[in-house]
């Protein structure tokens, strides 16, 4: 399994692109300003995309996505998976006809572009030979991480949370976890607005990872730009002896 990260930021800026990574060739988590760099090969063959939640920087690329692909002879449509609070969301908001149009009736209701499919905590979706395991998390809005397990290999992505009682028991249920890619967005000065806004910091993340039973490969995402060495410097103070590597675009892991 090859997973291409195309944004991992938490905001934009010169360089940086917001959250979207690309599972082989044809699944997306999120899909974040980082899709536009696709080629638009790359882009025709996704037909996949799971959702996080429904923050913008984790959205806002999906409707030129689909509006790229769109094809009345399309046999196969996208298909988006979230928890049912975030399609409401992305159908009431975005694919509404006014924001963007709504592809989940185009060409028509019978044989759409897009089409939702809700994915709650505990729900698992097989495709091809991955398969992908909803996780409760804990943000400001309904949220998801996801597991990908692949032959065994495991590879995990918390989405946007703060601390949580729930992540933390699937990771350590992951025998063969080999790669965990975790937020965290502020520093541990800003403690007081990461809890509102439901994101880890430096002091909270590196708690939280003292449950995990595993020693996989850690990967930092979703740094609000300009703070990332401040919050890099902090990680590597609490958790100097955890394998933590920042995530950066263009990234490539293997599982």
């Amino acid at each position: 399994m090859r997973i291409r990260v195309l944004g991992c930021s938490g905001g934009i800026g010169a360089g940086s692109r917001t959250t979207a990574l690309l599972i082989d060739d044809d699944v997306l988590i999120d899909a974040g300003t980082g899709i536009g760099d696709l080629e638009l090969v790359d882009i025709d063959s996704i037909r996949h995309v799971f959702l996080t939640h429904s923050h913008l920087d984790h959205i806002a690329g999906l409707p030129m996505l689909v509006d790229r692909i769109f094809d009345e002879h399309q046999e196969e449509p996208v298909t988006v998976y979230a928890r049912e609070e975030t399609l409401r969301a992305v159908q009431e908001h975005l694919f509404n006809d006014v924001i963007w149009p709504d592809f989940s009736r185009l060409p028509s209701a019978e044989k759409p572009m897009m089409r939702y499919c809700v994915c709650s905590p505990g729900d698992t979706v097989s495709i091809d030979h991955r398969d992908f395991y909803a996780v409760d998390v804990k943000h400001s809005v309904p949220s998801l991480g996801y597991t990908v397990k692949n032959s065994g290999r495991v590879f995990a992505v918390s989405g946007d949370t703060k601390t949580n009682e729930t992540l933390w028991p699937v990771l350590n249920a992951c025998e063969d976890l080999k790669v965990l890619v975790i937020e965290v967005s502020f520093p541990d000065e800003m403690e007081w607005l990461a809890d509102v806004a439901g994101h880890y910091t430096p002091r909270t993340l590196t708690d939280d990872l003292k449950r995990l039973r595993h020693d996989p490969e850690i990967w930092l995402t979703g740094m609000k730009p300009g703070e990332e060495s401040r919050i890099w410097e902090q990680v590597m103070k609490a958790a100097p002896e955890k394998n933590i590597q920042m995530l950066s675009r263009g990234t490539v892991l293997t599982v």
